[in-house]
C-alpha cells in the first residue's frame, strides 16, 4: 500500500461495525497510510476509561468474533496509534453531550475534534463510515 489518507467515522455500537472500523484503521496505519478516526454518537462510550460494557452483536459474525477470541476492537484501535501513528479523535459535540473530559478517555484518544474539521481533513482521501 502507498501512503494515502484514510478517514474513518465510527458511530455504531455494534460489534461487527466497531471491529471492521478498527481493522481498517489498524491495517491502514501499519501500512503507512495517514489514518484519522472520528468517534461519535454510540461508539464514543466504549472509549471511556474503565468502560467494560461489551458491544452488542448485530448478527452471527459478531457472536463468532467474541467466541473465537478475535482481537478486541479497542486493542486494534490502540495498535493503530502505537504502531502506525494513527490519530483517533472523539467528536467534540458527543464529548460535550456525555459530559466527558479528556482525562475520562483512553490514553490513546486525542483531543476532541469538531465534525467540520474532520470533514475538511477527510476531503482528500478515502472515507469509511461504520
Amino acid at each position: 500500500m502507498g501512503s494515502e489518507k484514510i478517514s474513518v467515522m465510527v458511530t455504531s455500537d455494534k460489534r461487527e461495525q466497531l471491529q471492521m472500523a478498527a481493522m481498517v484503521a489498524s491495517v491502514g496505519a501499519v501500512s503507512g497510510n495517514d489514518v484519522t478516526v472520528f468517534l461519535s454518537m454510540n461508539s464514543l462510550s466504549f472509549f471511556v476509561k474503565g468502560a467494560d460494557k461489551p458491544a452488542t452483536a448485530e448478527g452471527p459474525m459478531g457472536t463468532l468474533i467474541e467466541e473465537k477470541n478475535a482481537p478486541d476492537f479497542k486493542e486494534l484501535f490502540q495498535q493503530a496509534v502505537e504502531y502506525g501513528d494513527a490519530k483517533i479523535f472523539p467528536c467534540s459535540m458527543a464529548v460535550d453531550i456525555l459530559g466527558l473530559g479528556q482525562d475520562d478517555l483512553e490514553e490513546y484518544i486525542s483531543e476532541p475534534l469538531g465534525l467540520t474539521s474532520f470533514l475538511s481533513d477527510a476531503s482528500e482521501g478515502q472515507v469509511w463510515h461504520f
